[in-house]
């Protein structure tokens, strides 16, 4: 089996934003050279943490135009195509393939959309007439669908679909997928060590937004099998990326990388700023990292 090309860290990078709520491209720009420089592996534009769902689909294609331009190869390129219609979907996914995204990420038809496995197996068919690899997106909480084991295989069967990525929070759902001996990603931000050792090929996670360099390093001792070194790193992490999984998600990480330097602006209506009374306990369960991440610079 080829390598999967999709593992380590693929940053679901924030959509910076200006005062007046516009995408602020000079700030993108700046956060994809910091984050670089960070060693992130991959880049999700257009990601949920990004916004995704508030960026129309104009805002979201040059988006993606713009950070593939900037990355140019020098890590990889997963763009978000989802989208109510299918024919958007494919039309996202084949303005990604233009701009030289290594792949997309795709959510299954949602708000009424069929919930038969025969009808998501077909979204994905049409979808991969686009011809760039695709990532499928279990979030079932979300969107009352669940990519199944079995549904999983029966995917894997269509040219381009490469993945799934595991969303659900249920560390023993996802390591189902994993037994699959089909490469899965791991979206749960609190299951990031075990979902690593239970078999997850890769991450996507917006949670590393806030402590890049701390969030790789991670990855890496994996992916050396250095698992009390593992350990080690994620007892700085896990506080915080516990505490953002308990809700107000975006907010929160918009907010915490404020605090830790990577600031994206203000999260766009009808999302607003993290409360203010969340805020402190935000700042304590990052200060583990504040020196971390200073000391790997």
């Amino acid at each position: 089996m080829p390598a999967f090309k999709f593992s380590g860290v693929n940053l679901a990078i924030t959509t910076p934003f200006d005062a007046q709520g516009k995408v602020d491209y000079a700030r993108f720009e700046s956060l994809i050279e910091r984050y670089l420089a960070a060693g992130v592996h991959g880049f999700v534009l257009s990601s949920g943490t990004g916004m995704h769902v508030y960026l129309s689909k104009d805002e979201s294609k040059a988006l993606v135009a713009f950070g593939a331009k900037v990355i140019n190869g020098r890590a990889r390129v997963i763009a978000q195509a989802s989208a109510l219609l299918v024919e958007d979907v494919v039309e996202r996914t084949r303005h990604a393939k233009d701009c030289g995204a290594d792949g997309v990420m795709v959510l299954p038809p949602f708000f009424e959309g069929p919930t038969d496995d025969q009808g998501i197996i077909d979204f994905y068919s049409s979808v991969s007439e686009a011809g760039l690899p695709i990532i499928g997106y279990n979030v079932p909480q979300a969107v009352g669908v669940e990519v199944t084991p079995s549904l999983f295989r029966q995917l894997s069967e269509i040219p381009n679909f490469v993945s799934v990525k595991d969303s659900s929070g249920d560390l023993a759902a996802q390591a189902s997928l994993a037994r699959t001996g089909l490469p899965t990603l791991n979206g749960a931000d609190p299951l990031v060590p075990y979902a690593l050792f239970a078999g997850a090929a890769g991450l996507i996670w917006g949670g590393a937004n806030l402590a890049p360099k701390t969030c790789v390093a991670l990855a890496n001792a994996a992916s050396e099998g250095k698992w009390a070194e593992v350990q080690q790193i994620w007892a700085s992490l896990a506080p915080v990326m516990s505490l953002i999984w308990q809700g107000d998600y975006v907010q929160s990480v918009y907010a915490g990388a404020q605090i830790m330097g990577f600031d994206a602006g203000n999260p766009r209506r009808p999302l607003a700023r993290l409360a203010e009374q969340k805020l402190g306990a935000l700042r304590e369960a990052l200060a583990p990292l504040v020196q971390r991440e200073a000391l790997a610079w």
